[in-house]
């Protein structure tokens, strides 16, 4: 009978390194890129840090904080600052006022609301823009002068003033008016929002609107 050969030990395996934070092995392979840093900018940084992608203006708006209700503010004053900021709408930024009429406004955006006076679906911003652009609204927008009609205290928590508007075109006028309702209870006690601003001509939007 042959005799068995004796076994060949088996020879011992090496095991790499474990990964080295940094560089070393494990460390990126060449040619793979590295993920580009996220650009933060903080409140604090100077004008020399601004990308020059971004416009020469967007630190400073950056800083300030939006124009919106605040609890300091009473009715006459929520109204006045509402039209001072369509006098100015595009500043600081196109649009800019009408923003600040969509932060005011009272309106449940999962709701249809009769902010303009029928009702319209205004959960996106973007078509409360439209018709703020549509032939009526859009005198609002940059006007030139302004007049308070008249003002009423419906109730301890509602009031409404009429203002007339001449606007920046020609023999472009319109009286608006304004609904503000002071809300009770939630996250906004206190707050003086806009619950309708509608415009004197009842049949506005007969022709329809595309928003």
């Amino acid at each position: 009978m042959a005799s068995l050969a004796p076994a060949t030990p088996a020879k011992p395996i090496g095991l790499l390194p474990c990964p080295i934070r940094g560089g070393g092995i494990g460390s990126a392979r060449p040619g793979l890129a590295t993920a580009a840093p996220r650009l933060r900018v903080s409140a604090s940084a100077s004008a020399s840090d601004v990308p020059d992608f971004l416009s020469s203006d967007w630190l400073e708006t950056r800083k300030k904080k939006p124009l919106g209700p605040r609890l300091n503010y009473n009715a006459e004053e929520a109204v006045e600052y509402q039209l001072e900021a369509l006098k100015y709408n595009d500043r600081p930024r196109q649009d800019y006022g009408i923003e600040v009429m969509y932060r005011f406004a009272g309106f449940d955006p999962f709701e249809r609301s009769t902010y303009f006076g029928r009702q319209f679906d205004l959960g996106q911003f973007e078509r409360f823009r439209r018709i703020f652009h549509h032939s009526t609204y859009r005198v609002l927008l940059a006007h030139k002068e302004r007049k308070i009609l008249s003002s009423l205290w419906v109730e301890e928590n509602q009031y409404k003033q009429r203002v007339w508007v001449r606007g920046a075109r020609p023999e472009e006028e319109e009286i608006f008016q304004f609904t503000m309702i002071q809300r009770v209870g939630g996250s906004w006690d206190g707050y003086w929002l806009t619950e309708s601003l509608t415009n004197d001509d009842g049949d506005t939007f007969s022709g329809g609107v595309a928003y």
